[in-house]
């Protein structure tokens, strides 16, 4: 399933207990040098069960965090990364993304007729789009983790399964 209200659990009984946890993400960060790409494939916890956020989550999202505000200081672009500047790179980056699926019709999920050159493309501009979404967050101290899960709490008010089951309107055409 989908990563909604639930947690994230490993296949290992060990990896569960939150002193192993902590271990592991010491470890993590230990091995982590700059220069370096973190695999995120790396991680213990392997799978998302239906339910809310996840200390993998929250420490992944950190890593991004630090290993994009390194690579800002390092360059010294820090002074370039105000709030306004970060949505219209992230907004240019979301042209680069829509401009691999133009002209291509209906694209069939899980791209079964694209070639590996087209998803390495694909996951670097969507690897932008977030890291611009992440940086914009911390400019505008917004702690995205936490506004994805209000926001997913607030669509499922506006969005009863019950009362949109199979429906694409917009949730003020449904009557009361």
């Amino acid at each position: 399933g989908g990563c909604g209200a639930g947690e994230w659990r490993s296949g290992n009984k060990e990896l569960r207990q939150p002193a192993t946890r902590r271990r592991w993400e010491r470890e993590a960060r230990r091995q982590w040098r700059p220069g370096e790409v973190a695999s995120v494939r790396s991680s213990p916890w392997s799978r998302c069960e239906e339910g809310g956020g996840s200390v993998e989550h929250k420490w992944r999202g950190r890593l991004i965090r630090q290993m994009q505000a390194q690579f800002t200081d390092e360059r010294d672009w820090d002074q370039f990364h105000q709030p306004r500047n970060l949505l219209l790179a992230l907004v240019g980056e979301v042209g680069e993304l829509a401009e691999l699926f133009q002209w291509r019709g209906e694209v069939t999920e899980g791209l079964p007729d694209w070639t590996d050159t087209e998803r390495t493309a694909l996951a670097h501009e969507l690897s932008d789009v977030l890291l611009y979404l992440v940086e914009l967050s911390d400019k505008c101290r917004v702690d995205l983790s936490r506004a994805v899960l209000e926001k997913l709490q607030v669509n499922r008010n506006k969005y009863p399964a019950e009362r949109v089951q199979g429906s694409s309107k917009k949730y003020t055409q449904y009557r009361q």
